[in-house]
């Protein structure tokens, strides 16, 4: 009996301490749990009294958005095109130094200590290889042996200021090479036509870096609606010195495209507008029809001041037979000469003159943006009479 009671007072014992274990673990739980919260409360109570009352602006914090900044526009840099003056002045020297045809014939006459008639032989197929022509090539020989056996010429420097004289005469200073491109009641409207490939588009984007060398304002029309990228290559012309473009889709009639350019043209109280028209095939008659229409409809509004056609001068014969064609649809009046050096032959430029009777009024000597220049009789001669090594 003894026994029994001695073992229920050990496991109560036991079980006492357990409890008091038990308490003691909660009870440093609990105070661990009060002391968080407590520091909780403590927090959120400072946040309350930091917090701004209704009508108290708040204070500046670090973590605001900044402004929002507009990204700024870069306007295209416009470019100013050379001078008239230094324009004529490079031209000639590289048409100087380009050694065509024409110019090494003129050259190779002057050099000779006597003139035969071997010497005048030879003269005449140079010219005639010159694209010349047959009549203008008969006409200065003949002229020239004339005036040499007059006047006795043995000197080489009186010979070159004979020849000098008879190719100018041949060049026709008299004709008015002006372009018709000043304002009057409506802006000047300027038609550039020819086939592909003779550099038309080009020739329109220089021409308005003359004009704008000249102080005009000038806007464009890309009528040529059929060929890929050419309303772009157009623009970027435009865009380089501050001109405006009008354009259509691709496909699109290329009569209503210029009507709308010489309208916006008109509407902007521009000085002129320089319409760069399809070239495709001359041969076509379907095609040649509808570059009439575009002068008759752009007539609607204003008059066509001027027709210029672009012919590649390194062409030849082709080249005035494309002349012929454009000429007797669109009245054609002025020529402008492209690649008038390398291999061209100077003197298409006296045969194309004569064969549509309108002077030559631009000529264009590379593929730099300002390698065009009004065409003047006098320059143009003393150029093939001058020697590369002068031109440098």
């Amino acid at each position: 009996m003894g026994g029994i009671l001695l073992a229920a007072v050990i496991v109560v014992g036991f079980v006492a301490v357990g409890r008091r274990s038990a308490l003691r673990g909660r009870g440093r739980a609990e105070l661990e749990s009060e002391s968080t919260s407590g520091s909780a409360t403590t927090e959120s109570s400072v946040d309350v009294a930091e917090r701004p009352g209704p009508g108290t602006a708040a204070p500046p914090t670090d973590t605001a958005e900044p402004a929002t900044v507009e990204p700024e526009v870069v306007e295209p840099e416009v470019e100013r095109p050379e001078p008239r003056q230094s324009r004529l002045a490079r031209l000639r020297r590289r048409l100087a130094g380009s050694g065509n045809a024409l110019s090494r014939g003129l050259l190779t006459l002057l050099s000779r200590d006597r003139i035969d008639e071997e010497t005048w032989e030879d003269f005449e197929d140079t010219l005639l290889t010159s694209d010349l022509g047959v009549g203008p090539t008969t006409e200065l020989v003949e002229n020239l042996r004339t005036r040499f056996r007059v006047d006795g010429i043995a000197d080489p420097h009186q010979a070159r200021g004979i020849l000098r004289e008879e190719l100018i005469k041949l060049v026709d200073p008299s004709l008015d090479r002006g372009l018709a491109t000043q304002r009057g009641e409506t802006p000047a409207v300027v038609m550039v036509v020819g086939v592909n490939g003779t550099g038309k588009t080009t020739t329109v984007g220089k021409l308005a870096r003359v004009l704008v060398a000249e102080d005009n304002d000038v806007l464009l029309g890309a009528v040529d609606t059929f060929r890929a990228a050419a309303a772009d290559q157009l623009q970027t012309w435009g865009d380089r010195v501050g001109v405006p473009t009008v354009r259509g889709d691709e496909g699109a009639d290329p009569a209503s495209v210029a009507f709308e350019a010489v309208k916006a043209g008109i509407e902007q109280e521009v000085d002129t507008v320089v319409i760069d028209t399809a070239g495709r095939l001359h041969t076509k008659a379907g095609l040649m029809d509808e570059l009439g229409k575009v002068k008759r409809v752009i007539e609607r509004q204003a008059p066509v001041t001027e027709v210029l056609l672009v012919l590649d001068a390194t062409t030849g014969q082709n080249g005035l037979t494309q002349a012929r064609i454009f000429a007797e649809v669109v009245d054609v009046t002025g020529i402008v000469l492209t690649k008038l050096d390398g291999s061209a032959k100077g003197g298409i430029v006296i045969q194309v003159q004569r064969e549509l009777g309108v002077p030559v009024k631009l000529v264009g000597l590379g593929e730099g943006a300002d390698d065009l220049a009004p065409f003047e009789p006098e320059a143009f001669v003393d150029a093939l009479l001058e020697t590369p090594a002068a031109a440098a």
